[in-house]
């Protein structure tokens, strides 16, 4: 297999079809860390040139185990978006990224889909935004927008068992991923270091720019009106992210000379620290995802006179400690992918997912299906992980020279999408910037990772426009 140069232009000549379901890389630069693509043959073909190198990158971090690609996977900063790697001890940088903890949620309701008419979609929308701000530098318009630091402190080492405690919430958290993540005692926020983490201080319940949205959707299956929420830790994750990634760099300075790449082994006094600022980013995503679910679900039952049931929330871009029956226990990071437990999986024991395995989100573009899948035994072949949408196909830069917005505006329109207000769709988050989302679920599906459950076609959608 090695009778030829091995270059970042022929990796691909590299792969063998595993009978598992699975895409196995095997080159010298790889060396013994078993490398899983979980990709049909043309999303293989597809996929950029310069993935190879940051899988490449995914192999290095000390003690890696296992790197799985997912089939969204697109070149990111250090390792690709659309990676799980499985370590040791060493918790990873790069493969968790700036918004820790991103995450997604979907709801339901009894409402049938042709109650949303092209004036109900435009009244959702008004009445999301009103509650909602939306945007890079967007701020909460709650209760929470003017909080103390000490407040804040423990919104984000209480998560959900504090808000609820405090606030109050009106639906059941047990449909959920998890209420909180701990965060040791004599962990401290890195208030006014690099990257001002403080900046999350008044964002609780706010949205974001960049691929996070919100979203009313027809479910096929059930032609009922759902809807989904993705949001993370907005400026306080992407501080938090920038903090230690400093740190990183100067705690192994003749190892580490790129901040995507950055790590702490056992032996760092800073690795602990980064597993609670993780932990901490990630309350703060569960968080501003449980706040934004209530105002979207306020917005909905003045438009629709009707609840929403939530039928699941679950972060991504984390590290988290976890069991795996071909690598035992260690770190399993999932950067642009998403946890797929399926029953009987130790870590939904005491959980009502325990006999049936958790739901699965995966968005696609706004203007293409997003799904809600089951996870099945197979998942273990990907490190219990799947892709957490459709992944890119364009970049944001390539988008605004190559799309028209006129175009782009009509297309939408004849589809009968409704975004925002205006109707004027941001291009580098247009359906051309994404691979087709049918496509990609069918990778999952072929590997026996998972199984399909729901299909939704957007007929509103919300995007902060940056």
């Amino acid at each position: 297999m090695f009778d030829k140069p091995l270059t970042v232009y022929n990796w691909k000549d590299y792969t063998l079809p595993h009978p598992d379901g699975y895409i196995e890389l095997k080159t010298p630069d790889i060396g013994d860390v078993p490398v899983r693509l979980f990709l049909t043959p043309k999303l293989l073909e597809e996929v950029e040139q310069d993935v190879y190198k940051q899988i490449v990158n995914a192999t290095r971090f000390p003690g890696v185990k296992l790197v799985a690609i997912t089939p969204d996977v697109h070149v990111g900063y250090g390792v690709p978006v659309g990676s799980v790697i499985l370590t040791d001890d060493t918790v990873a940088m790069g493969p968790v990224g700036y918004d820790i903890g991103c995450g997604m949620i979907s709801a339901r309701s009894a409402v049938e889909a042709e109650k949303a008419t092209p004036k109900k979609r435009l009244e959702f929308n008004r009445a999301v935004m009103e509650l909602v701000e939306m945007g890079a530098g967007g701020h909460s318009r709650t209760k929470l927008r003017y909080i103390s630091e000490t407040e804040f402190n423990k919104l984000v080492r209480g998560g959900a068992d504090y808000y609820i405690t405090k606030y109050g919430a009106s639906f059941d958290r047990s449909r959920a991923e998890r209420n909180r993540i701990p965060v040791d005692d004599n962990w401290q926020i890195p208030w006014g270091g690099r990257g001002r983490p403080e900046r999350g201080l008044t964002q609780l319940g706010s949205l974001g720019g960049g691929n996070h949205f919100m979203e009313l959707q027809r479910c096929v299956e059930t032609d009922t009106l759902f809807v989904q929420i993705h949001t993370g830790s907005r400026g306080f994750g992407h501080g938090l992210a920038t903090n230690y990634f400093e740190l990183a760099r100067s705690d192994k300075p003749g190892k580490v000379k790129h901040l995507d790449l950055g790590y702490f082994t056992p032996d760092s006094p800073n690795h602990r620290s980064y597993i609670n600022a993780v932990a901490a980013g990630g309350n703060f995503a569960i968080l501003n995802r449980l706040i934004l679910f209530e105002q979207v679900a306020t917005a909905f039952k003045q438009v629709f006179n009707a609840e929403l049931e939530l039928i699941y929330e679950i972060s991504h871009n984390l590290v988290q400690k976890e069991w795996h029956p071909e690598f035992g226990e260690g770190w399993v990071h999932r950067k642009g992918a998403t946890r797929a437990f399926p029953a009987g999986h130790p870590g939904l024991k005491g959980t009502k997912w325990e006999n049936t395995g958790h739901p699965i989100l995966i968005p696609g573009s706004n203007k293409d299906f997003s799904f809600i899948l089951k996870p099945l035994e197979g998942a273990h072949k990907s490190g219990y992980s799947v892709n957490h949408g459709a992944g890119r196909r364009l970049s944001r830069g390539a988008a605004k020279q190559k799309l028209h917005q006129p175009k782009v505006n009509e297309e939408y329109r004849k589809a009968g999408i409704i975004v925002n207000d205006n109707g004027n769709i941001p291009l580098d988050e247009s359906e051309a910037c994404y691979k087709p989302a049918e496509e990609v679920v069918n990778a999952v599906v072929q590997a026996g990772l998972a199984e399909v459950q729901y299909r939704l076609l957007p007929l509103a959608s919300l995007k902060g426009l940056d």
